[in-house]
C-alpha cells in the first residue's frame, strides 16, 4: 500500500439534505436502468448515478465481452436485448429510512491530523445521509437529486433510491460478525463467482475476475497507479484478506510524506484509507482495497494500489481465495 485519500468531503450536515454545490446533469432513469442491472450482473459501474461516463463505457465492454459480443462500449441492440431480458431489475426502490442507517457511531468531522485519527474508535461515516449513499452504492447528491422536496431525514422516511439490493443475505455463519454485518450494510450478495484469476487491465481502468475456462464473470472500474507510483506490472498473488483492516501508516513508504510524520496505527473503518477490506498482494506493500471517496473511482490517480469502491471491493474478497493468480497488465 503505498497512498490513500482522506475521507469524502462533507456535502450534506446531518442529517439535513442539501443541495450539491456544483450542478450536475440530472439523473437519467434510463441509465440508472442500464446501471442497476450491469451491477447486479457482476459488471460494476462505479457509482449508480445514472450518468454516462468511462466507468459506465467499461462496463458494458465488460458486459459484451463477458456474453460473446461485438465489444464497442456502446449499448447497441445486441446489448440492449442482454439488459432487457433482466428489466424486472427497478432501477429505483422507494424505502423508509430504517432505524439502524441512523445510527453511528458518526465521525464528523474526520480530523486531518494522523494521531488524532489514531486516538478514534472508527472512521465512520460523517452522517446518516453518507451511510445511506454508501449503502446503495451511489453519492448524497444523487440521493438528493432523486429525493427533491426531502429536506431532511430521519428513522421512517420514504426515500427514492438506486436499486442495489441483493438477491440474497445468507450469510454464512461462519464468516467474522463483523464481515457479516458489513456486508449486509453495503448490500453485496454472498453468492459470487470464484476466481480462476484476477487480472488489473491498465489501459481500461478496470479489475477483471476470470472463472474456469478464462471466461470473464465480473468486472469492475478501479484506480490505480500513478506517475510516482506505477502499477506493478508482473504476474502476483492473492495472499489474503484482511476485513475491516486497521490501517498502519508508515510515511518510509509514501513519495510525498512529510519529513517529519510518524507511524500511525489508525482505527478501522469504511473511511479508512483502505475502506472495507484489504486484500493483500504477494508484491509487498501492495494490495486491492476499498475507498473512502467512491465518486473518485476511475478518475483520480492512487500511489500503486488498486482501489475500489467499498462495495465492489468487498465483492471481489469473496471471489478470491489465497494464492489466486493476480496478473498487472498495460
Amino acid at each position: 500500500m503505498r497512498k490513500w485519500v482522506f475521507g469524502v468531503a462533507a456535502l450534506f450536515a446531518a442529517p439535513a439534505m442539501a443541495q450539491a454545490p456544483s450542478p450536475k446533469p440530472p439523473v437519467d432513469r434510463n441509465i440508472l436502468h442500464a446501471q442497476v442491472i450491469l451491477e447486479h450482473l457482476g459488471f460494476g459501474p462505479g457509482i449508480l448515478d445514472g450518468r454516462a461516463g468511462q466507468s459506465l463505457t467499461a462496463a458494458v465492454r465488460g458486459l459484451q465481452e463477458a456474453r460473446g459480443l461485438k465489444v464497442t462500449g456502446v449499448i447497441d441492440p445486441a446489448t440492449l436485448a442482454v439488459l432487457h431480458q433482466y428489466r424486472a431489475l427497478r432501477p429505483v426502490r422507494t424505502l423508509a429510512v430504517g432505524a439502524t442507517t441512523m445510527q453511528g457511531p458518526f465521525v464528523d468531522p474526520i480530523p486531518k491530523d494522523l494521531p488524532k485519527q489514531g486516538k478514534l474508535k472508527t472512521l465512520g461515516y460523517r452522517n446518516p445521509l453518507e451511510k445511506l449513499a454508501e449503502m446503495f452504492h451511489t453519492t448524497p447528491e444523487v440521493i438528493t437529486a432523486l429525493n427533491p422536496g426531502v429536506t431532511t431525514i430521519k428513522t421512517g422516511t420514504m426515500l427514492r433510491l438506486p436499486n442495489a439490493l441483493p438477491g440474497s443475505r445468507d450469510y454464512p455463519a461462519d464468516w467474522k460478525p463483523e464481515w457479516r454485518q458489513t456486508l449486509n450494510m453495503l448490500n453485496v450478495d454472498p453468492r459470487q463467482p470464484q476466481a480462476d484469476h484476477v487480472v488489473v487491465d491498465k489501459s481500461e481502468g478496470v479489475l477483471k475476475i476470470y472463472g474456469s475456462g478464462n471466461r470473464l464473470v465480473a468486472q469492475f472500474s478501479a484506480t490505480m497507479g500513478s506517475e510516482h507510483d506505477p502499477l506493478p506490472i508482473g504476474r502476483w498473488k492473492i495472499n489474503g484478506v484482511d476485513t475491516n483492516p486497521k490501517f498502519h501508516y508508515n510515511p518510509k513508504l509514501f513519495w510525498d510524506a512529510k519529513k517529519d510524520d510518524d507511524p500511525a496505527m489508525l482505527p478501522p473503518g469504511p473511511n479508512g484509507p483502505v475502506g472495507v477490506v484489504w486484500i493483500d498482494l504477494s508484491k509487498e506493500h501492495y494490495g486491492i482495497h476499498g475507498t473512502p471517496e467512491p465518486q473518485t473511482i476511475g478518475r483520480t490517480e492512487s500511489h500503486g494500489c488498486i482501489r475500489l469502491t467499498n462495495w465492489d471491493a468487498a465483492r471481489v474478497a469473496l471471489m478470491v481465495k489465497p494464492g489466486t493468480p493476480a496478473i498487472f497488465q498495460e
